[in-house]
Order: C-alpha cells, then structure tokens, then sequence
C-alpha cells in the first residue's frame, strides 16, 4: 500500500497539490462529496449502538460524543442522537458552561475524563462504523491507496489519542484502520 497522508482542509489545495503532485485527495469531512462525506463522524449513517447504552442508537458519531458530553450547567443530551442534517450537533461552552466529560452510557453516573472519552467512547464508535457501515468504501480507499498515494483531508491533523490540546483527527482513525487491514 502507498502512503497516506492527512492534510488540514484549511489549508489551500494547491500547496497541497505542490507537496503531494501524484496523490489522490480525498475530503472525509462533512464538506466532501459521496460516497467520502460518509467518513465524516457528522454524517447520519444510521443504527450506530450508543456505547454502554443497550438498545440506544445513534443516527452519528458525533451526535453519540456530543449526545453523552456533560456541562457544568447540562448533562447528557439524547436528541442529539437523532439529528440527521449534520448541523446542531455541537454543544457550546458559552451556552452549557465548562465540560466536565463524557457519561460512560446514557444512564451511567460514570464521568469519563477527555482521553478515557475518546478511548472508551469515540474510537470505538468510529471504528465501528468503518467495519459496520462503510466496508465498502474503506475496500475502495484501500484499492485506490494499492495504486497511488492518498492525502485525505480533515479539520484537525491530531492523530495522538493522548495530545488534548487539539481535537482528534477521524482522518487518522481512518489510515490506521486501513493500514490494520492491509498487515
């Protein structure tokens, strides 16, 4: 398999394009085009078990991390788990207060800390929904990437679990689960 790369979206294509001249780039957000927009933990994909919540379901990834984030002034928020327009899925410091993390289920007392949340919580959702819901467009990911080098382009760059200063990058979550399958 040829390199994969993940690139900011913010940053301009053509300097993209200069470093990278025989890639294919590939936009996993919420902004790219079918079928890659699916990648996006925005994208209402469908039927996505809410973790440590038996017989919850999520219409997406984000609606699950933003759906189970608790507030200084709001705790868990399960209509967030049936938007289905990519849009409304954030909850703000300004209007909820300071976030104290993330419930370990729907009902849990359980607070988990940013790290635990992503590793109990985020990861394993998205990872579900690459083996789940979209084996085949991580197959064609993968042939694409058997026959040149990929770029794929996300909002954050930060593929280190541990590094909170920034969020995670689904991006990454996407070459590594590609690079798993192809070992």
């Amino acid at each position: 398999m040829n390199p994969i790369h993940i690139q900011s979206k913010r940053r301009k294509l053509i300097n993209i394009k200069k470093e990278f001249p025989t890639a294919e780039i590939i936009d996993v957000t919420s902004k790219g085009v079918n079928p890659f927009v699916k990648f996006s933990p925005f994208y209402p994909i469908g039927n996505i078990p809410v973790p440590y919540s038996s017989g919850i379901y999520s219409q997406s990834v984000e609606g699950i991390w933003q759906g189970l984030k608790v507030f200084q002034n709001h705790d868990v928020d399960s209509a967030k788990f049936h938007i289905i327009t990519m849009k409304g899925l954030k909850r703000t410091v300004r209007k909820y207060g300071n976030p104290l993390g993330h419930r370990k289920g729907i009902n849990s007392i359980d607070l988990l800390n940013y790290v635990d949340a992503r590793k109990l919580i985020f990861i394993p959702t998205y990872k579900w929904v690459l083996k789940n819901k979209l084996q085949k467009e991580v197959d064609n990911l993968i042939k694409l990437a058997k026959q040149k080098e990929i770029v794929l382009l996300d909002y954050e760059v930060n593929g280190d679990v541990e590094n909170t200063t920034k969020p995670l990058s689904h991006a990454s979550l996407i070459k590594d689960f590609m690079i798993k399958l192809t070992q």
